[in-house]
């Protein structure tokens, strides 16, 4: 079993934490949904839904991590054998320690495009929306080698620092990459700000047009808080096991939750001003990245290269430092479990994610796409489908519930020493009622159960 002595820093936990948070969501996903949704009114939903929803489960799955002291099945496993009524049955909730692992079959493959769009940057830049267009659909229907060499090449470099442990590997990782991920966002904030869209992107992101905020919006935006903090996937608890009794919990989850929010907040300013200086519409989609910005970027010229290498390093960084957080806690279990190495524990699990990767790969191809197909619908849709609608917002209610009623209120002692007793009461009332109720209605309208 792995020495429990190897634990995090205050800031490495932290900085660890960020990395996990901050991910594709952040620069990619924020972005585009804001811009579908008409910025403003949007943005403000999400940032109460950050508060009530996101923030409250980051502080519950902070405090079992930190509670259990081990990985999220063995954690769930004895808050089950201290009910009056053991129930060790509870250890099957901590099987969402592999929803990061089902995410990282597709999340690598689009780790392996930001690469090769990094490579293709420094080689040139498309010059028209068709170009641009043609070079993705080009690359995901026929480039099957290329996304497998990229894709194999983000593996090995996420494998190599889950195998250095929290230490050596992913407190190291996110003590360079984090700094540099902030370096980069602002230094093309800076940038952004000498334009003269920028206050336009400002008022589209900051200014509410309440007509153009739908129920529909008001789902994204508390999906977006929930799954924009790395819950439900086991990561936040094993990092929480890493880390002294003495360090604040709920300090944490706020600093965590803020740096997450301003990176996504000015990633939308940096886009934003970008599309609206050259004429673009907000509201592009997933596309967004891969299709639009290259675009934008050999607009600018000379420059427009250094930009866009910038811009998707940025992406890259906060692609690894979150993928890294999602294979560690399968790999901490599977080394508690069965006594096994974290050089093998980490190439298992490494090796499962990356083939079925490959079956992601195909099914977007031209050639294979049907023969990886299930009922007309592509591998890499319904593991994201699948994760997205069902195993997270199930295991973020779960984390609700069980840190709300399983563990008694005395020994959430320290989260009331740490709060308050008046925030306490709020974030309690939260855990308890709001949160669930918010993550389940999600799911319900998500799979068109209830209409809002």
């Amino acid at each position: 079993m792995e020495s429990r002595k190897t634990r995090f820093t205050r800031w490495g936990f932290i900085f660890a934490t960020v990395g996990s948070a901050v991910g594709l969501g952040n620069i990619w996903k924020f972005p585009y949904i804001t811009g579908e949704y008409g910025g403003g009114a949007f943005v403000l939903v999400y940032l109460l839904t950050i508060m009530f929803v996101g923030i409250s489960i980051l502080i519950a799955e902070m405090f079992l991590g930190n509670y259990g002291k081990s990985d999220a099945v063995s954690t769930f496993e004895m808050i089950g054998n201290e009910l009056p009524e053991k129930k060790p049955s509870m250890r099957y909730l901590g099987f969402m320690t592999f929803n990061g692992l089902i995410i990282m079959t597709f999340y690598s493959v689009v780790i392996g495009w930001i690469f090769y769009y990094i490579y293709s940057a420094i080689n040139g830049l498309p010059t028209t929306v068709s170009e641009a267009e043609t070079e993705f659909s080009t690359l995901i229907g026929e480039n099957i080698w290329t996304q497998i060499f990229f894709h194999t090449f983000a593996t090995l470099t996420i494998l190599h620092f889950v195998n250095g442990g929290i230490k050596k590997g992913i407190e190291k990782l996110n003590n360079l990459l984090i700094p540099s991920l902030l370096v980069i966002m602002v230094g093309l904030l800076i940038y952004s700000m000498t334009l003269p869209a920028f206050g336009d992107s400002f008022k589209f992101l900051f200014y509410p047009e309440w007509d153009k905020l739908s129920s529909e919006a008001f789902i994204r935006a508390v999906g977006h808080s929930f799954f924009t903090l790395s819950l439900g996937m086991g990561a936040i608890i094993t990092y929480s096991a890493s880390v002294p009794n003495s360090i604040n919990l709920t300090k944490s989850a706020l600093t965590v939750g803020f740096f997450d929010t301003v990176i996504a907040l000015v990633a939308g300013l940096v886009i934003f001003t970008f599309l609206f200086q050259y004429g673009e519409e907000p509201s592009k989609g997933a596309g967004l990245v891969f299709i639009s910005m290259p675009v934008i970027f050999s607009q600018m010229g000379e420059i427009g290269s250094v930009i866009s290498v910038l811009f998707l390093s940025a992406l890259a960084m906060a692609g690894l430092t979150s993928a890294v957080s999602l294979v560690e806690p399968a790999v901490l279990y599977v080394i508690n479990r069965f006594n096994m190495s974290r050089f093998r524990a980490t190439i298992s699990m490494g090796f499962v994610y990356w083939l079925i990767g490959i079956f992601a790969i195909l099914s977007y191809s031209t050639t294979y796409g049907e023969t990886f197909s299930l009922f007309g619908k592509p591998i890499f849709d319904i593991l994201e489908t699948t994760t997205d609608s069902l195993l997270l917002p199930l295991s973020g209610i779960f984390i609700a519930l069980v840190t709300g009623y399983a563990i008694r209120k005395v020994d959430l002692k320290k989260l009331q020493i740490e709060m308050g007793d008046v925030m306490f009461r709020v974030w309690y009332f939260s855990i308890r009622v709001i949160s669930p109720i918010a993550v389940l209605f999600l799911m319900l309208n998500l799979f068109g159960v209830i209409e809002l």
